[in-house]
């Protein structure tokens, strides 16, 4: 008997309908993936978007000399535009496309600026104008024994507005006006006649120059910038000429202010101040002492950041060609000599005249606790007597 004849096996084809085995899904990904290799870039990955702007405005610049004004508003525009507009691959896209579009028609080359400058405006950056807020409404005072809420850690405090482009730049044109008619009064000559007038070049010169202080204030408020300018002036004196840092805290604080000149008695009022303030126990003639050194190093230190500050800063536009030679002293060793002995003078004479005061405020604070004493006397009552 002849054994069965088996059965031909059937081909098994693959349906995008069954679902493909593991091994077959990763073959047909990576054959997928090797395809999107191979296939050529788009427009949006040709690279920076920068290539396209400089391609696109140096052929505009080309074909619109004539008219010059259009480059500029259309770089006004991109300035206004979002950043993250700019970045966007929608703006490559169309910067390719104008581009394109140009490259084949030079005559249209206005249509599609145009174009190109509507979209940008469309995606301006716009300023949130700050709503009116409605007058708060009454709250209920809260009773005393409740506890109060603390402020929340995430809240801050809200920031100064800035300026705008427009204020910004009016301010600064304004400086350049006043700098340029500063300028022009300074080179204007000035007779006897004038000295005696309101209206005087020097006197039109310190207005302007408060009226630009004044503004460059209020720059710096809308930049959000400091106003400190790196003058000697404005550098921070450091004074540790006592061993008590409660006194050198209270010194400093006090010499650094603006326009600050003090003299030996605000310097007194100050060591007394500290020494009442932190119980130091200090004596009347330590604290007179005391203030006497601090008065002089602290004058000898002002005086010496003026001087700087006069050199680094004063003199005019017409002098600057200017080179001074050497000091005569250099090559006079008398006038040399003079200078010396007049320095010492001088030195001698403010000693005296720290003592003076020093001693006139001693003898005024005798004759005040004088004056209290007698009072405090002339006040209690008298001794009574006794037998009828």
């Amino acid at each position: 008997m002849a054994a069965p004849r088996p059965r031909p096996r059937r081909r098994r084809t693959v349906s995008w309908r069954r679902p493909l085995p593991r091994a077959g899904r990763a073959h047909f990904r990576s054959c997928a993936v090797r395809r999107r290799r191979r296939r050529p870039l788009g427009v949006a990955a040709l690279g920076a978007p920068e290539r396209s702007e400089e391609a696109f405005l140096e052929l505009c610049t080309h074909l619109t000399e004539e008219h010059p004004e259009v480059i500029p508003f259309l770089s006004g525009r991109h300035q206004k535009a979002s950043p993250d507009f700019l970045a966007s691959a929608e703006l490559r896209n169309i910067l390719a496309r104008c581009l394109a579009r140009v490259r084949a028609r030079h005559n249209k080359v206005y249509v599609y600026i145009n174009e190109l400058c509507t979209v940008l405006k469309a995606h301006t950056l716009r300023r949130k104008l700050p709503l009116a807020s409605a007058p708060p409404a009454p709250t209920p005072t809260p009773p005393p024994d409740a506890p109060q809420s603390a402020p929340e850690p995430g809240t801050a405090a809200p920031r100064p507005p800035t300026g705008s482009k427009r204020q910004i730049r009016y301010l600064e044109n304004l400086l350049r006006v006043y700098t340029g008619e500063i300028r022009r009064l300074q080179e204007r000559e000035l007779d006897l006649a004038e000295l005696d007038s309101e209206d005087s070049s020097y006197l039109q010169e310190s207005r302007l120059k408060r009226k630009m202080m004044r503004i460059f204030q209020r720059l710096c408020e809308l930049k959000q910038c400091s106003s400190l300018t790196g003058r000697v002036i404005e550098q921070r004196i450091a004074y540790r000429g006592t061993r008590y840092p409660e006194v050198n805290r209270r010194i400093e604080r006090f010499i650094n202010r603006p326009e600050a000149f003090p003299d030996y008695t605000d310097i007194l009022k100050v060591i007394q101040k500290a020494s009442a303030r932190h119980s130091l126990g200090l004596a009347r003639r330590q604290m007179e002492s005391m203030a006497q050194d601090a008065f002089r190093e602290v004058g000898n230190r002002l005086q010496e950041r003026r001087h700087l500050d006069l050199v680094y800063n004063f003199g005019s536009h017409l002098t600057d060609q200017y080179r001074p030679g050497t000091d005569p002293a250099l090559v006079d060793p008398e006038l040399a000599k003079r200078l010396r002995k007049n320095r010492t003078v001088a030195l001698t004479r403010l000693d005296g005249v720290i003592a003076h005061y020093a001693q006139l405020q001693d003898e005024s604070e005798e004759e005040e606790r004088g004056r209290k004493r007698a009072a405090r006397q002339q006040a209690a009552p008298g001794p009574t007597g006794g037998s009828p």
